[in-house]
């Protein structure tokens, strides 16, 4: 069965182009192709990733935002309470009124105190203000590093200028050690997100980001497979570029620095567009469908690793929606609005507005003296009980 199955998988139908076969593809003591097998590297070197970034934040990220002046927010925790804590683990995180007024009466309690644990007990799972900065801290790291590494790979490649060399050759293209070592830093950086995913900070988008990484592994690893690299090393380079600068614009917005924020967005917002909805639609989906058929016909491979970086325009084309809102909301506010990915905080607004309607009660009867006197010492008079008038007419004070 497993033999069959491996047969079917390898079949040269779908990896290679017509004419073309798993002979054609024999190593040689100076020719090395893309192997399969190599692609196992990457998990080893993803959890050695897990390694350093947990060293990063922690010896350097961490320290940085004390310095900074990043500071977490006070949150009042929830009271103990088993029931509660049982439907929240087990049900539902936001009840309804329905469960409300449920779990109200089997723990003697108000509707409104039920209803504030919850509100208490789901932003005390919310990611901490310094947990967001170390993060960004890391991905703003890696992305430096891996934007300027490819530069470094590719500089002196002829596809980065002349891009029908993504196909000169096809599929009996070398692989260059640098190509590869490149290669193996991407795939593991992504196999390591997907790894940590269960505990990075979670966003608005968090299904859209699960569908990108998991579109970009497959993508790596058929584009490895099929010997795609040239076209898939530009697909890296072009979506780092802009990576570099969306993390330094969350960090200095958790540093509250309103100005460079804004500043980088709008940096940012230009980079993402440009690579994203230009470039990337032109260097890479217009090579693969019309240049690559200069050299041979289409097959599986072609149709299938068309099909994946059309998922990734698609999802490019999501979030510049959400740039393009946000960059509206700018122009006419004059400030940048929060993230729309992230999930804010709830605030206790009946809480405050309870409080706030207790002290008005308690002190209406204070603040309706304090006036009236006043507003009598503003006339000249005062209060009857206060002085004594006398025979000749004037007044004595008691």
């Amino acid at each position: 069965m497993a033999q069959a199955l491996y047969e079917w998988l390898w079949q040269q139908e779908f990896w290679l182009p017509p004419g073309i076969t798993w002979e054609d593809m024999q190593e040689s003591e100076d020719v090395r192709y893309p192997q399969p097998r190599h692609l196992l590297l990457s998990i080893p070197f993803a959890f050695l990733l897990i390694v350093i970034r947990y060293a990063f934040e922690r010896a350097i990220a961490l320290p940085l935002s004390s310095k900074l002046g990043v500071r977490d927010k006070q949150r009042p925790k929830a009271q103990p309470n088993p029931v509660l804590e049982a439907f929240y683990s087990t049900r539902c995180k936001k009840p309804g009124e329905g469960d409300l007024n449920s779990l109200a009466k089997q723990c003697d309690l108000p509707v409104r105190k039920v209803e504030r644990w919850f509100r208490h007990r789901r932003n005390t799972d919310r990611p901490s203000l310094s947990k967001k900065f170390c993060e960004a801290c890391w991905r703003f790291t890696f992305y430096i590093i891996a934007f300027f590494t490819g530069l470094a790979v590719l500089y002196d490649k002829p596809w980065l200028w002349d891009h029908r060399e993504c196909w000169t050759g096809y599929p009996q293209q070398p692989l260059q050690p640098s190509v590869f070592w490149y290669y193996l830093l991407e795939l593991s950086f992504y196999c390591s997100l997907v790894f940590t995913l269960p505990f990075d900070v979670k966003r608005k988008d968090f299904k859209e980001q699960i569908i990108h990484h998991a579109a970009t592994i497959f993508l790596i690893s058929f584009s490895y497979c099929a010997n795609y690299i040239r076209i898939g090393t530009l697909v890296l380079v072009i979506h780092d570029a802009s990576d570099c600068f969306l993390e330094p614009t969350k960090i200095f917005n958790y540093m509250k620095w309103k100005k460079t924020c804004d500043s980088l967005f709008m940096i940012f917002s230009a980079v993402f567009l440009v690579s994203r909805l230009v470039i990337y639609p032109y260097t890479v989906l217009y090579n693969t469908y019309y240049y690559s058929m200069e050299i041979f016909q289409p097959f599986f491979g072609y149709y299938f690793v068309n099909v994946l970086l059309i998922i990734l325009q698609l999802l490019h084309v999501f979030w510049s929606c959400l740039i393009i809102r946000m960059l509206y909301k700018f122009i006419l506010q004059g400030t940048m609005d929060k993230d729309m990915r992230s999930d804010t905080e709830e605030s206790d607004k009946d809480e405050e507005r309870e409080k706030l309607r207790e002290k008005e009660k308690n002190g209406i009867t204070y603040f309706s003296s304090i006036t009236s006197n006043n507003y009598i010492q503003r006339n000249g008079s005062e209060p009857l009980n206060n002085r004594t008038h006398l025979t000749n007419g004037h007044v004595k004070e008691r």
